[in-house]
């Protein structure tokens, strides 16, 4: 408690040997608070209850101080076919999270039987709903979330939440390079050490399936609007085969694919799916659909606000707003 006082009592060991011969199942310090208790428990009913809620909000202020000043990074790890989602605070930023990995795959080598989440000694489990609800809180910015991975060594492939693009994506090697060399050397400052990690990541980003970021979204044609929906076509210039398991990236078929993104207009919301069309040289063709996450949708509703203010001069809301209006009008309005 924050306004507690010492109240010190002293007795020869003697008494109190004998003292705690009569007590029953206590020790006389229990005993003595048990009094101090019951003599609370006779204060005047108002006086008792408004100390009670003074300390019970001095209490639940200085525990709300304490959360609002913790932060977390989250974690979902992939290792031999098994999962694990979990979350470490204080939180973990992208240089420690690249520093661990290297840690785990140096000494991997010598002790195969390790995990990378026994390196994680003050993880706490989390579900894939509170990994999902942290990553948008990361997307938010605050500074609550100071990092959200996904790092699959059955893949090789690590991501990480960047708060501007949503997700990145590099092969496990480049980050374990990276962060040797951010590390190299011991004199060198925290911010030498980010420019160093980042330098030797930049253009090495590799598209990886469920990561999804504001570079694969660039939109073409107009924005349509059709069964309560805005409609975007999404301008597939990146790897579609690694994104979405296709085979339409080579020389060896005239195959396409198209890939459409939506705007649900009744609910104001990015879809849950991105709409895939797969057109094949024979004339046939396949459609399916590509569940986004929370890091995907943040990013996609940006683009989209974006490409709506360029396309309509309008944000997503007004246009919106806009179609609706015009779908109320009568028909001897728009007469």
């Amino acid at each position: 408690m924050a306004d507690s006082v010492d109240i010190t009592l002293w007795i020869d060991r003697r008494w109190k040997a004998a003292i705690e011969k009569h007590l029953k199942n206590e020790t006389l310090q229990e005993h003595l608070e048990n009094v101090l208790d019951e003599l609370c428990n006779h204060l005047p009913q108002r006086e008792y209850e408004r100390i009670s809620q003074e300390i019970w909000q001095e209490d639940l202020a200085a525990r709300q101080a304490e959360e609002a000043a913790r932060t977390y990074a989250a974690y979902h790890v992939t290792e031999n076919g098994q999962e694990w989602y979990f979350k470490t605070t204080p939180g973990e930023e992208l240089l420690t999270a690249a520093q661990k990995l290297r840690s785990y795959m140096t000494r991997r080598n010598s002790t195969a039987s390790d995990l990378f989440i026994k390196m994680v000694a003050n993880g706490q489990p989390i579900t894939a709903e509170e990994y999902g609800e942290l990553i948008a809180l990361r997307l938010e910015n605050t500074g609550k979330v100071t990092g959200a991975f996904d790092i699959n060594f059955d893949k090789q492939k690590f991501s990480a939440v960047n708060i501007m693009d949503g997700w990145q994506s590099w092969s496990m090697r480049d980050v374990s390079t990276a962060a040797y060399h951010a590390n190299r050397s011991q004199l060198a400052s925290n911010d030498e050490k980010w420019c160093k990690l980042l330098g030797k990541l930049n253009g090495k980003e590799i598209t990886s399936v469920g990561h999804l970021s504001a570079r694969h979204f660039s939109f073409g044609d107009e924005i349509i609007e059709s069964d309560g929906k805005l409609n975007f076509y999404v301008q597939a210039e990146f790897d579609v085969d690694a994104a979405f398991g296709t085979f339409v990236c080579t020389d060896e078929n005239d195959d396409w694919l198209n890939v459409y993104a939506n705007y649900d207009l009744e609910r104001g919301t990015v879809c849950d799916t991105l709409d895939l069309n797969l057109c094949k040289a024979d004339g046939t063709e396949e459609s399916w659909h590509y569940p986004l996450n929370a890091a995907e949708k943040e990013v996609l509703l940006r683009k989209m606000e974006e490409f709506c203010q360029q396309q309509t001069g309008m944000g997503l809301c007004e246009y919106a707003q806009e179609l609706r209006d015009g779908e109320s009008q009568t028909p001897e309005m728009q007469m």
